[in-house]
């Protein structure tokens, strides 16, 4: 049983929409816990212990530069696996405590988790939102949005877990195939089962 029951996980894919879900829960005044803004917080947090590590060249201003830092570490499987043993439990951690924080309000809240499948950190939440697409709509949104090419965006598509199998694993889906108005009925159809 989770300790955090008013806490729903929103993931999915890379051009699954995830981002503009999420927005949508704000507008309507619901909390958002961002993993992502977390684990950004938690790298400048760890700087020092960083730099011991990697050195002052993964530096830019005094501050954590992400590019210089993701090209030692996407090309180095054991400089990633130092980096996420280093930031993981930090960012769990953090996750954790803004949770019971929310769950004290005894609201439901949202906790954004954009590799939640992937990492498996053991959290402990039961209750996972997909935002849904199809892949190959996946695949032209990311060319379209970071203005790739077929094979380049098909692969950092592929580089997650497949969205049918999140779609399976998920307690809720959410269908992000159409448009943004699709998507807003999709959303308040959703926070109606909430009541």
């Amino acid at each position: 049983m989770s300790n955090f029951k008013n806490a729903y996980v929103v993931t999915g894919s890379i051009g699954s929409g995830k981002s503009t879900f999420v927005k949508l829960l704000k507008e309507r005044g619901f909390s958002v816990i961002d993993a992502d803004l977390i684990a950004h917080e938690q790298l400048e947090i760890s700087q020092n212990e960083l730099v011991l590590h990697f050195g002052s060249e993964i530096l830019n201003e005094k501050k954590v530069d992400r590019k210089k830092l993701g090209s030692i570490v996407f090309n180095d499987k054991n400089e990633l696996k130092w980096l996420e043993n280093l930031l993981h439990p930090k960012i769990k951690s953090e996750i954790q405590r803004q949770c019971e924080i929310y769950e004290s309000h005894a609201k439901p809240y949202f906790v954004d988790i954009p590799l939640f499948f992937e990492k498996q950190e053991n959290y402990d939440f039961n209750k996972i939102i997909v935002v849904y697409a199809p892949k190959n709509l996946l695949i032209s949104r990311v060319m379209s949005r970071n203005l790739l090419d077929f094979s380049t965006a098909k692969s950092r598509v592929e580089l997650q877990m497949d969205i049918e199998k999140k779609r399976e694993m998920a307690s809720f889906v959410i269908d992000n195939s159409l448009d943004i108005s699709h998507l807003e009925q999709e959303v308040d159809k959703f926070l109606a089962t909430l009541k």
